[in-house]
């Protein structure tokens, strides 16, 4: 391997501005359209979407950890935005829009920064990889059936899962056939070039075709609904409103969560061992300061897209001039394609959402969590079905919600293994059917619990170490505690309790293997004192030995 600073060409990094300016032209190319697709999915004009792939990008480029996370809007956050801003504006008044957008954008940000002040980085882990799975597969549904209707050239009113399919099938007799054969036509052109050639420049040559179309064949005067008017201008200063703070505040805690997780989870996806270490309270405040721009230009919520950064490290992007040269494209479609981007119809930005949206299901990704707890694979279920159900925002209690009693139902239930030893050998391992021949010895329980011990399982672990010593009767209880690494005054008052009841029983406490944590709670709660300097060991082994040796010495002198 050459040395660091090697002159030799074939080892010599490319640290130019070429690899990041091919990177970012490449991105705007995969990231523009879909921003316009997902500013519609909201209800917002296209050119909200080109916003958020402006100021928010060049936040996050000069504050984040990141060397390539590419940040605009998400096909989550757009459907999460979508919900906050039906609730605010009912009626979609366009000028109401766009100020309730910047308020619930600034909120977002506000938010986050508040949180990189508290220090809440490891909120990222509030939800568990099989509920965030479940949540997401139900998002992707809710948005692919949101904008199928665009792809019929129907309108229907918005009810709930499933009585929006339901209207669906009512209105499908009114659906415009050149709607829907331009529609069809991308989605299968986006589908075969998406798993031919994944992450590639498609949407926007898709777009360009659907501009084409439509400016030849008059496709508006055919009933086709296109984009309309955007102004050929950078977007200018949009002033949020108090007003709409208490009525957004729920939603924006929401997006703020699923913003920060999509950043977190996106940036740590396609770092690189060279690449510095990802700081999750330093992406809060990059991702908050993103938002907090971008509300006062128009943007809505943005978060780290996984999609767009892995188009810019697959084309070799190396830093985030990858995503200044992609928010320059985005300013320089503003000012120069907003006119034939007006042009384009409704239906090919339907394809391009659903096409990227599908992706939020993953069927074998819920097979795979089945296949190894069944548990877990409930909690996605619920997850998904709490989505279709409740709504999106309401998804994200019910997600991490799910997280939370999952994480209390295996703390609350630890592990407590009995003991055997390997025959022949020196080893201590857990019984199992795997391991018949291990022995275990008479007037000898030696037990291994594992984890936490705190108020929340002490009478659990205590019952089953009960039901344990009335099983198998043995005259000294070894606890081996080297699988526990912290222990709480509720458990240490069960062990205390424990000890007088199995003394009273003839049944002797030892303790072993316990960390200087543990040690010292046992000795300032008294409970070492209780069991004795003869009874505490520094390993299970140690423990085994003096019960072996303690048993040879009575048998002999009996």
């Amino acid at each position: 391997m050459a040395p660091h600073g090697s002159d030799n060409p074939s080892h010599k990094p490319d640290h130019g501005l070429r690899p990041d300016l091919v990177a970012g032209l490449t991105a705007a190319a995969v990231v523009l359209p879909k921003a316009m697709a997902y500013a519609t999915v909201a209800g917002l004009p296209v050119s909200v979407g080109l916003y958020t792939a402006f100021v928010p990008m060049i936040a996050y480029a000069l504050l984040g950890t990141s060397r390539v996370l590419s940040t605009s809007s998400t096909t989550t956050l757009a459907i999460l935005t979508t919900a906050e801003l039906a609730m605010a504006v009912p009626d979609g008044d366009p000028a109401k829009l766009i100020t309730a957008t910047a308020t619930l954008t600034a909120l977002t940000g506000v938010l986050l920064v508040l949180a990189t002040i508290l220090r809440l980085g490891f909120v990222a882990n509030l939800i568990s990889t099989p509920v965030l799975t479940g949540f997401k597969a139900g998002i992707g549904l809710v948005i692919v059936l949101d904008q199928v209707p665009k792809l019929f050239g129907i309108h229907i009113t918005k009810e709930g899962f499933l009585r929006d399919v339901l209207s669906l099938v009512q209105h499908l007799p009114e659906s415009s056939l050149v709607t829907l054969a331009l529609g069809a036509t991308a989605l299968v052109v986006l589908l075969i070039t998406e798993r031919i050639w994944p992450h590639s420049p498609a949407p926007l040559a898709v777009v360009a075709a659907g501009i084409a179309a439509s400016w030849f064949g008059g496709l508006s005067g055919a009933g086709v609904a296109t984009v309309g008017l955007i102004p050929q201008a950078l977007p200018s200063i949009t002033l949020p409103t108090p007003d709409l703070v208490i009525m957004l505040l729920p939603g924006a805690i929401g997006i703020a969560l699923m913003s920060f997780t999509e950043t977190i989870a996106a940036g740590r996806a396609f770092a690189v061992p060279s690449d510095p270490p990802i700081r999750a309270n330093r992406e809060l405040l990059a991702i908050g300061a993103a938002n907090l721009s971008g509300a006062f230009f128009g943007a809505m919520p943005a978060g780290g897209g996984t999609s767009q950064t892995a188009v810019v490290r697959s084309v070799g992007g190396r830093t985030q001039k990858a995503s200044l040269v992609t928010a320059a494209a985005s300013a320089a479609t503003m000012l120069a394609l907003a006119p034939l981007l007006g042009l384009l119809p409704q239906a090919v930005l339907a394809a391009i959402v659903i096409v990227y949206s599908i992706g939020l299901i993953q069927p074998l990704e819920f097979a795979s969590i089945r296949k190894v707890r069944t548990m877990e694979f409930r909690w996605a279920l619920a997850a998904f079905l709490g989505v279709l159900a409740f709504g999106t925002l309401q998804g994200i209690i019910v997600a991490i919600v799910l997280s939370l009693i999952g994480l209390s139902s295996q703390a609350a239930r630890p592990r407590i293994h009995v003991i055997g030893r390997k025959r022949g050998e020196d080893l201590l391992r857990p019984i199992s059917p795997e391991h018949p021949d291990d022995e275990i010895f008479e007037g000898l329980l030696i037990v291994r619990p594992e984890g936490r011990l705190f108020f929340a399982n002490a009478q659990q672990v205590g019952d089953r170490i009960r039901e344990l010593v009335a099983k198998n009767k043995p005259s000294v209880l070894l606890i081996d505690f080297s699988r526990v690494f912290d222990i709480e005054y509720s458990a240490l008052q069960m062990l205390i309790d424990g000890e007088r009841r199995f003394a009273e029983e003839g049944v002797a406490i030892w303790l072993a293997g316990l960390n200087p944590d543990v040690l010292d709670y046992v000795r300032r709660s008294g409970f070492a004192d209780h069991v004795g300097k003869d009874g505490m060991f520094p390993t299970a082994e140690a423990g085994l030995l003096r019960y072996l040796t303690s048993s040879r010495a009575a048998t002999k002198d009996g």
